[in-house]
């Protein structure tokens, strides 16, 4: 009952009222990025949400386009730029994601959408983190964050997926905002950014 409906009703409530509170902020951080990135604010990305089902997840934009003559890694944390790590420190980049949200493509809670081509690479139990809808915050995000290895995030993405309840929902969502705060579990400095998942070893 609480994941087929109050769930949903909540995530609605709660992300309309949020970006109504946040709009002068999201106005400022737009503003910057539009003279950072020569017009561009945005980024958008295809993601797999709920039952692998593709949809456009909007981030601000923080990493540097490469000219196509570029040696840098498209990975590389040299390409984010002053008020992108900025952006990234305090996790403002995920804010745009509340669309996504209304839009019905994410929830607030859940596991975190990652890459298209990650996919076919899941074994048979990580697929279970797409039973539901890809979260802003979730599990693995309030126990470590960028600080876990994939095999110990997709754990947690599972562990997630078979208690998700209203009160585990409530927990990560006050748990996440004090770890925001406190700038727990981001990785900072040449590490910032999570190295590509290979898949699982065979």
């Amino acid at each position: 009952m609480y994941q087929s409906i109050f769930k949903n009703i909540f995530d609605v409530i709660a992300t309309f009222f949020g970006l109504l509170l946040l709009s002068p902020f999201l106005v400022l951080i737009i503003t910057l990025l539009l003279f950072t990135n020569n017009g561009k604010p945005f980024f958008l990305q295809s993601r797999p949400g709920k039952n692998g089902k593709i949809f456009k997840i909007i981030k601000f934009k923080t990493m540097k386009d490469l000219p196509s003559e570029s040696t840098i890694d498209v990975h590389s944390p040299k390409r984010i730029t002053k008020i992108g790590g900025f952006i990234r420190k305090y996790s403002l980049d995920e804010i745009l994601q509340l669309v996504n949200v209304l839009k019905g493509d994410m929830s607030l809670v859940g596991p975190r959408p990652l890459l298209v081509e990650y996919l076919p690479l899941y074994n048979s139990e990580q697929i279970k983190r797409h039973n539901v809808k890809p979260g802003i915050t979730g599990w693995a995000q309030i126990n470590g964050r960028n600080e876990l290895s994939w095999e110990k995030k997709f754990e947690y993405d599972i562990w997630y997926v078979n208690h998700l309840s209203c009160f585990i929902d409530v927990k990560i969502l006050l748990k996440t905002f004090i770890k925001v705060f406190k700038k727990e579990g981001v990785t900072q400095g040449e590490e910032v950014i999570m190295p590509v998942w290979n898949g699982n070893k065979r």
